[in-house]
């Protein structure tokens, strides 16, 4: 599942057909053009992993689950993972294998755009708030909350953690201010240096810890491991990330 920054990328990427008319819908997910075909695309807004295209009278929201993608261009050996096209005079966005839904504007007014990390509205001091709100939640499933970290997934968990040396099954309650405060502070840092990498390419080349064999600080083998209510893979260093 694609994290946060890679949205932003895409977002960065889509940017040029804002302000522009829709002269064609294309996919299996609209029914009809609701309102999408010879309307202006007003605005293209990103919440974590989620993408807004707002439309005077209809918003569309874009979550490329697992496996989805998208495309400058029309791919013909993919028609039938066509979810939706949107034309343009001058190109056209497309969205393949993902999620889309209609969604209307209160949907979009009971977001905590303050979640997002990688947002200018970002408020830290809010995320400090839920997590004291849940201190039985491990480390790990806390970085994976999208309503305190939205846009953080499994590869900003793991590099975050191991960044400040918390070990993913620490509880929030047995954090200390500093450390708790770095977890906050870091899940937002990494995320930009995520999409920094990940738009020179550079990315995989930048892992410390995850899917990585040797830890780069002490030499000793990294443990990979289920962990959390959400199961997800962890990989860390017991001598260098504190159980908490």
């Amino acid at each position: 599942m694609p994290e946060g920054p890679p949205i932003l990328l895409m977002k960065e990427d889509l940017q040029k057909f804002a302000g522009e008319k829709v002269i064609d819908v294309k996919g299996n997910s609209l029914q009809d053009n609701h309102g999408v075909k010879d309307h202006i695309l007003r605005e293209i807004k990103t919440f974590g992993k989620q993408t807004f295209l707002i439309f005077d009278t209809v918003n569309i929201r874009i979550h490329l689950l697992m496996f989805g993608s998208y495309s400058l261009f029309e791919k013909k050996d993919q028609q039938d993972n066509l979810r939706l096209g949107l034309v343009f005079k001058n190109g056209g966005m497309y969205f393949y294998t993902c999620n889309v839904k209609l969604v209307n504007d209160d949907f979009l007014a009971n977001i905590d755009w303050e979640a997002d990390v990688m947002s200018d509205e970002w408020n830290p001091a809010k995320a400090e708030k839920k997590l004291k709100s849940n201190p039985k939640m491990m480390a790990c499933d806390a970085l994976m909350d999208q309503d305190i970290f939205s846009g953080v997934g499994n590869i900003i968990k793991n590099e975050a953690l191991f960044r400040i040396g918390i070990h993913p099954e620490s509880l929030i309650e047995n954090l200390p201010q500093k450390k708790l405060e770095e977890l906050i502070a870091e899940a937002r840092n990494y995320s930009f240096d995520f999409k920094k990498w990940k738009k020179a390419n550079v990315l995989k080349k930048n892992f410390q810890i995850y899917h990585q064999k040797i830890c780069p600080k002490c030499g000793l083998e990294i443990i990979e491991k289920e962990t959390g209510k959400g199961k997800r893979t962890s990989f860390f260093c017991a001598k260098d990330q504190k159980l908490y």
